[in-house]
């Protein structure tokens, strides 16, 4: 049986600008954004029409041999001699700086970690030996408060100036600076008044260059009524506000714009797990308890960048650490990213702010096909949530009326327990599914309407029957295009499974898998008579897809 879903779009009815939320990505490892396949995917984001996308990643001060490896990083960029004297060494700093910029998209700048000179060797276990040091510190050791904030001001001082002279000032200052990750978890051994020092003295050290350019923390883990990281976001918040800053003894510290994360669900290493999805409610309702603490402290004009937004929290596992990976390989993954940033776009508008999702994803090299890590691509194919981005870049700024009436509203901020979907192992089945969209104008004045359908249970069988109303048409005919994500459409991994499923395949087998990758049209394009300014186009949906109509 098929559930009926009526859509409505109003063609001349612009009710604001459509905000491209969606364009900030990002990733653990630094060290594979300079590799071939590293530049060829920053190069496919850089095709995008919406370019210059904004990259983020992990590592960038960190001490060791530079070779990319999963969770880890390094660029060696500070040292001290037997003094204590500093050195630089800019190498591969800028070969991943000139990456991001060279194949035409622009650095998301984290500040961290901590370089291992700089380690307060107090926080740490004391060790023996070359070795056993640099172990600890791959381990634990990045994650130390520095043994002297007034030589982290010097190197932060250093390595922005290195920056404007490079790169110039003016091209700096349109980039985004993030202090550190995650500090209310293990990627920070210190308290939240440390990393305030830590803050306010890399903020100093920044705006002592420039005042203009963007600063931000905390960068905290997803938000949660009376935990840890809602706690520490709150204590930051009032810190920069009505705090007393460690590095001039003044009032409060100047920050730019606000960073927090968040997840939609959780997938340890468990090999034979039973079934577990992410949950889009989860994931939005964290959005909007940042935003609640934000708006307590008077920072509601600041810009927000949810510098992780992600169904789950493991980047780098896939399938063979976890079965419910799979999501990531399927069209599951486009729609998620679908649904959630939609509703996203709607908290913005309801609490009038800027919030743009980033996605930590991007692709790891030597990985079995489809190894289902959280990556755009997989062996140089693209995959169907990175077909996502494809439409997402392709639309224009005006947004138009649209109304779905099988749209999942906010309502379900005021249903108990709603966080615990994050933690339990929560599977979705029995809920319904969401269908909705937007619709903008695009920049030659064509109609653009993105529908979507997702369930958060990745089994979900069920067929929705669209009818699509657009509205205010002026012209007497219009031809239609009709692009689709779904189980077989715009999916290389359905070609992959039928053939065979090959962990590396090559000749005939890469290239049938390969000619999927792209964006498919569900249907060949049509013309229609367009009566009282009304077009009427009548399609089914399954419960894990979307739909992109071009009306020109």
């Amino acid at each position: 049986m098929r559930r009926p879903i009526n859509v409505k779009v109003n063609a001349d009815q612009v009710i604001g600008t459509q905000e491209h939320l969606w364009r900030w990505i990002g990733y653990d490892e630094c060290n594979y954004t300079y590799i071939p396949e590293g530049v060829e995917l920053l190069e496919k984001f850089a095709s995008l029409e919406d370019a210059p996308y904004y990259v983020r990643t992990h590592f960038m001060f960190c001490t060791g041999n530079c070779h990319g490896a999963y969770k880890f990083g390094s660029t060696n960029i500070y040292w001290e001699d037997e003094n204590g004297n500093p050195s630089y060494d800019f190498t591969y700093y800028d070969l991943i700086v000139d990456a991001i910029l060279q194949t035409g998209n622009k650095p998301f700048i984290e500040l961290g970690f901590m370089p291992k000179d700089l380690v307060d060797l107090n926080y740490l276990t004391p060790a023996e030996g070359n070795w056993d040091q640099y172990e600890q510190y791959k381990q634990t050791g990045w994650t130390c408060p520095p043994k002297d904030y007034r030589k982290w001001h010097d190197f932060i001082k250093v390595v922005i100036e290195h920056l404007a002279e490079r790169y110039g000032m003016n091209e700096i200052r349109t980039w985004y600076y993030e202090l550190w990750n995650e500090p209310d978890i293990f990627y920070w051994k210190g308290t939240a008044a440390e990393y305030c020092k830590l803050y306010d003295y890399t903020e100093h050290a920044v705006h002592g260059v420039s005042p203009e350019l963007r600063l931000s923390g905390p960068a905290v883990t997803g938000i949660f009524e009376g935990k840890r990281s809602q706690k520490f976001l709150c204590f930051f918040l009032d810190h920069c506000k009505n705090g007393t800053n460690y590095c001039t003894q003044e009032k409060g510290a100047q920050l730019d714009f606000i960073t927090f994360h968040v997840k939609g669900g959780g997938f340890p290493f468990e090999m034979h797990a039973s079934k577990a999805v992410p949950s889009v409610e989860s994931l939005v309702h964290q959005v909007k308890l940042g935003l609640d603490c934000i708006v307590e402290y008077g920072y509601q004009d600041c810009e927000v960048v949810l510098s992780e937004a992600d169904p789950d929290g493991w980047a780098a596992g896939g399938i063979y650490d976890n079965p419910n990976m799979i999501f990531r390989n399927t069209e599951y993954y486009a729609t998620y990213v679908a649904s959630t940033y939609e509703k996203i776009d709607r908290l913005c508008q309801q609490y009038q702010m800027k919030v743009r999702p980033l996605a930590w994803a991007f692709m790891f090299p030597g990985e079995r096909c489809f190894e289902g890590t959280r990556t755009f691509t997989t062996q140089g194919i693209d995959k169907a949530v990175f077909n996502m981005f494809k439409i997402y870049g392709m639309l224009g700024e005006e947004k138009l009326e649209f109304s779905s009436d099988g749209t999942s509203g906010l309502e379900f901020f005021s249903r108990p327990g709603i966080g615990e979907k994050n933690k339990g192992r929560y599977t979705g089945e029995g809920e319904d599914t969401d269908v909705s969209g937007f619709a903008v104008k695009g920049k030659n004045g064509e109609v653009q309407v993105v529908i979507y359908s997702h369930c958060n249970d990745r089994d979900k069988k069920e067929q929705q029957f669209i009818t699509l109303l657009v509205e205010g048409i002026e012209k007497e005919k219009v031809s239609v295009e009709h692009y689709r994500i779904d189980e077989e459409h715009s999916n290389p991994y359905a070609e992959w499974v039928r053939q065979g499923s090959p962990i590396f395949p090559k000749g005939k087998q890469y290239e049938a898998i390969k000619a999927r990758d792209g964006l498919e049209k569900l249907c060949n394009d049509f013309s229609a008579e367009i009566n009282g300014g009304q077009l009427e186009i009548k399609f089914d949906m399954p419960a894990h897809a979307v739909s992109y109509l071009v009306i020109k």
